[in-house]
């Protein structure tokens, strides 16, 4: 498979001199970027999931229950 290239992108000099200060030593710009990326598609795709997960439980107990009115929960607490 051959290799894509990410596109570059227009930043203010002060923002590419913040980036490159957090360098590691013997990294590139091209591997920082390539990591914030993956790092990104990681959190969103755990995100994802997450409201899938949500969204299914919510529909599984809306089935399954008649829950409880906000109301009550509301009650239950201030009286607490």
């Amino acid at each position: 498979m051959k290799n894509a290239i990410i596109p570059s992108i227009c930043v203010e000099p002060a923002f590419l001199d913040e980036v490159e200060r957090a360098l590691e030593p013997n990294e590139s710009l091209a591997s920082f970027v390539e990591t914030a990326v993956r790092r990104e598609i990681q959190l969103r795709q755990a995100q994802a999931g997450l409201l899938q997960r949500g969204s299914a439980a919510t529909r599984h107990n809306s089935a399954a229950t008649a829950g409880i009115p906000a109301e009550v929960v509301i009650a239950r607490l201030e009286a607490k």
